[in-house]
């Protein structure tokens, strides 16, 4: 997690939705080719979250997954800027916290053989052949519509 980063949470927002659900290798690579500037706070908060992972949990950092990643907004600080005819103008500068959550992929069970094939069903039943099928009455035909009588000239 990095608290206090100096980006609006908006835009580190458009950042972390792209690594959300991926692998660490694939979320480093989308963040190295990512060219908005808090891919790079985003990228420092990924690997911190790796080394904590395989520091304090003994994990492979490229088997993991980012479960949840997300951008909560931070204070604001307020500055004042001189403007024209003794105004001021309020210069807002937003921070965000930034969090990072892995996840330890299990590794998919291998799929036993499928059993084997029994005779295929005959899709009807061997009694109900195309001429003792009870048949279906037919739907009504819709009507023309009525034509217009043609004025005599």
């Amino acid at each position: 997690m990095a608290k206090w980063v100096h980006t609006s949470p908006r835009k580190a927002r458009l950042v972390v939705e792209h690594i959300r659900g991926r692998s660490v290798p694939e979320a480093r690579t989308v963040l190295a080719f990512t060219q908005r500037a808090a891919a790079r706070q985003v990228e420092k908060v990924l690997s911190s979250a790796v080394a904590n992972a395989e520091a304090n949990h003994n994990l492979v950092g490229d088997e993991l997954v980012v479960s949840a990643a997300y951008v909560d907004e931070g204070p604001v600080m307020k500055r004042w800027r001189a403007r024209a005819r003794g105004r001021a103008a309020r210069i807002q500068k937003p921070t965000c916290h930034i969090t990072v959550k892995l996840v330890q992929v299990e590794p998919a069970p291998e799929a036993a053989a499928p059993p084997p094939a029994e005779e295929e069903k005959p899709k009807r039943k061997p009694a109900e052949t195309k001429a003792e099928a009870p048949k279906k009455k037919p739907a009504a035909k819709r009507k023309a519509p009525a034509k217009k009588k043609e004025a005599a000239a």
